[in-house]
């Protein structure tokens, strides 16, 4: 009789020592448009960068998603036909489930430059893509500028290279 609670013991300590696991991306869509029209204007004003970043920090460590943060502005091709390819539905469901999406204008690089400094990355190029983890790490430092030609990828080569950015660890 002095096992009869040896059972539920061992099943509380396994469970009390396994390891959290990571919030999993789901893989990228297959994306049929390979070239979506460009927005007119993606960005928010200027003024809404330092809350719209903050909020989606804040929703990142509630839902344990990663935050998507594009940074760029409207008089930008590129930053528009990204935000093109963002509103193709099955991307924007994607994106939806999987990261907490924020669009952060830059003007003409003199605005809101100090919240990508803030993770470690200073732009150069628009538009700049954040894949930044609950705990606040940035886990594309290395590859944030690379969506600065996106007029020349297809919406497939964007998804993917996201997807791959957020599959590190």
């Amino acid at each position: 009789m002095k096992f009869r609670y040896l059972p539920a013991a061992l099943a509380l300590g396994l469970l009390a020592t396994a390891p959290v696991t990571a919030y999993a991306a789901t893989p990228a869509p297959v994306v049929g448009d390979p070239h979506p029209a460009a927005v007119a204007a993606p960005y928010p004003a200027i003024d809404n960068g330092p809350t719209a970043f903050q909020a989606a920090l804040a929703r990142s460590k509630q839902s344990g998603k990663p935050v998507l943060a594009d940074f760029g502005g409207n008089w930008c091709p590129d930053c528009r036909l990204l935000a093109g390819t963002f509103e193709l539905p099955a991307v924007q469901d994607w994106l939806s489930k999987n990261f907490e999406v924020v669009s952060i204008n830059v003007g003409h690089f003199d605005a809101n430059m100090d919240l990508a400094q803030s993770h470690g990355v200073k732009i150069t190029a628009v538009p700049t893509v954040l894949i930044i983890t609950p705990d606040g790490r940035t886990l594309n430092p290395d590859g944030a500028r690379e969506l600065g030609h996106a007029r020349a990828m297809s919406s497939q080569a964007v998804v993917d290279l996201i997807a791959g950015w957020a599959g590190r660890s």
